[in-house]
């Protein structure tokens, strides 16, 4: 078994298995991206269903139902509610994309590249 000093000497020489372990991370980001993605598309529909329904309701257009102003109101306010935490997670999400994705290239800048015409030259 290894300790901490021996992975981290070993991660300095081959940060390949970091660069795998930060794209893991990245791809699990990505999912959660979209889903705030898509929790903020129906947050907006639900927002504009409601506030239609209220005018509707207002202009007399579907009746003078409270239980039906009362369902309006609460659409609007929960898709408010929803939209607001889900885009300060949306913002925190891709902070986080920007953060891995530098990390990320700092790893592959470590890495000894060679440009495939070297080792043509040397098989010569």
């Amino acid at each position: 078994m290894r300790d901490g000093l021996d992975q981290d000497a070993a991660d300095e020489d081959d940060p390949s298995e970091a660069i795998a372990q930060i794209e893991a991370r990245l791809e699990q980001l990505a999912e959660r991206a979209e889903q705030c993605r898509k929790i903020i598309m129906f947050s907006k529909i639900a927002i504009a269903g409601g506030a239609l329904l209220l005018l509707a309701i207002m202009l007399g257009l579907f009746g003078s139902g409270a239980t039906a102003a009362l369902g309006s109101i609460a659409a609007i306010l929960g898709g408010i509610v929803s939209l607001g935490s889900n885009s300060s997670t949306l913002q925190q999400t891709m902070d986080a994309i920007s953060d891995a994705e530098a990390q990320r290239r700092e790893l592959i800048g470590r890495i000894d590249l060679r440009l495939v015409t070297d080792g043509l030259r040397k098989l010569n």
